[in-house]
């Protein structure tokens, strides 16, 4: 029997429908996939040339690709034989999930999660999400909101923030953002975390939200925070959390949340690699997304199952009331040199907030090191 492994991240939602997913896949075909796991924090920020030794599948992040590409671990994925189920997939995409995985005319992974930066909040508190930027900071100063600050989701409220303010951080350099723009950005996210706890500097979306599901926990909102479907279903916590479009600024529409969610991959050194291919593509198709990925804790990122009602149902409609913003997000840079930029990016601009660096000094920073991720 031909067996191929796989490496994923270490949540029920990244985990569980890759197995469920392959045990279907061993019953059509006969090829086993063995999938291993590693912490968000690892998935993040491990390199791929180390995984792609190692497995045959891997679940990547979008920002890699251009470090990818440089070291030549990964295979393209965009066969001319397949080309009519390439399309598809392609056509089912929800928002910019596909094409964030192409580089340099290349396809290097099919998009099998989406998410994008969106809020959360308890709706046994709540009659409804809070639209309003403004209104959140509010709560945030009675210790009612928290915000994931923990690299590098503090840098993905930077960037959700300034797109949706009309300034797009740049993802071809040679700065990162205008030095007034970037100290637009700042004022708002001094005002959030301002009348915060300082614990949330230490906090990625996960541990937000298994403290915000717990029955007694202060906090009712999370304003920005990768969307995580798994927390909306009955007893997966004690309490529900609801999912909501982003909060806006100024009656805007809510554009600008820095894409994430996954995509699978297969590794340039794999022996197997139709094998892993045909499994990528069809894991990546509507039917499978909407059914066996959804059904198997997993968080589709093809429209079939964003629009079916058998998969909002159980979700409190995470799909199709956070939709409007996956469609509107902004992608990240992706160049070679990035994801250096990301961590150093996000401890930049958390030791700022926590000591009140003045926020010009604080951009003048940021765009220093975003010039210098590009001399590699």
């Amino acid at each position: 029997m031909a067996k191929l492994k796989g490496m994923t991240w270490s949540h029920p939602r990244g985990y569980d429908p890759m197995v469920a997913c392959s045990a279907i896949w061993k019953e059509k075909t006969g090829v086993e996939v063995v999938w291993e796991k590693r912490s968000l924090q690892d998935f993040e920020t491990f390199p791929v040339e180390e995984l792609a030794a190692a497995y045959d599948l891997i679940v990547i992040d979008h920002p890699h690709v251009g470090q990818i590409t440089r070291e030549n671990c990964l295979l393209p994925l965009d066969d001319a034989a397949h080309a009519e189920e390439l399309a598809a997939i392609a056509a089912g995409t929800v928002g910019r999930s596909y094409p964030s995985y192409n580089w340099q005319g290349r396809q290097w992974a099919f998009p099998i999660d989406a998410a994008t930066q969106v809020q959360a909040y308890r709706p046994d508190r709540l009659s409804g999400p809070i639209t309003d930027l403004a209104a959140i900071v509010s709560l945030a100063a009675k210790r009612k909101a928290i915000l994931p600050m923990r690299p590098p989701h503090v840098l993905m409220t930077f960037f959700t923030l300034a797109a949706h303010l009309g300034t797009p951080c740049s993802v071809e350099g040679p700065e990162c953002i205008a030095r007034a723009d970037g100290e637009a950005v700042l004022d708002w996210m001094a005002r959030l975390v301002g009348g915060m706890d300082v614990k949330c500097y230490d906090m990625d979306p996960i541990a937000v939200f298994d403290l915000m599901s717990q029955p007694d926990c202060p906090y009712e909102v999370v304003p920005f925070t990768y969307g995580y479907v798994s927390y909306s279903f009955a007893g997966f916590r004690p309490a529900r959390l609801a999912f909501a479009d982003m909060p806006v600024i100024g009656g805007r529409a809510p554009n600008g949340s820095a894409l994430g969610g996954t995509g699978i991959a297969v590794s340039a050194r794999t022996q197997m690699s139709e094998e892993a291919k045909a499994f990528a593509r069809w894991i990546a198709s509507g039917p499978v997304q909407a059914g066996a990925y959804a059904s198997g804790n997993g968080q589709p990122g093809h429209a079939e199952a964003w629009v079916s009602d058998a998969v909002n149902a159980p979700a409190l409609d995470f799909y199709r009331n956070t939709r409007a913003t996956l469609e509107g997000s902004y992608v990240r840079p992706r160049h070679n040199g990035y994801m250096a930029f990301q961590s150093e990016a996000s401890d930049i601009i958390n030791n700022g907030l926590r000591t009140a660096e003045r926020h010009t000094v604080l951009i003048d920073k940021l765009n220093r090191r975003f010039a210098q991720s590009f001399e590699s």
